[in-house]
């Protein structure tokens, strides 16, 4: 099980899920339709470091965050 978390404006509690990839995980989030939104948007991290590989391999203790874009000034 991976650990994801739901940052900013996203406010979903954190959800542990059986994903070996991003893009398994990316497939099993996109089953909420909540979640499906923000997919295509956001960022994404695991254990703290942003990967952009779909294809990354996932372990089982990973966090992996979901990181809206912002506006700032």
């Amino acid at each position: 099980m991976v650990r994801v978390e739901f940052l900013g404006p996203i406010g979903l509690a954190p959800r542990e899920v059986e994903a070996r990839s991003l893009k398994e995980l990316a497939k099993e989030l996109s089953k909420d339709p909540e979640v499906k939104k923000w997919l295509s948007e956001c960022a994404v991290a695991v254990n703290d470091k942003i990967v952009k590989d779909i294809d990354t391999p996932l372990k089982e203790g990973d966090k992996v965050a979901l990181l809206p874009p912002v506006c700032g000034g």
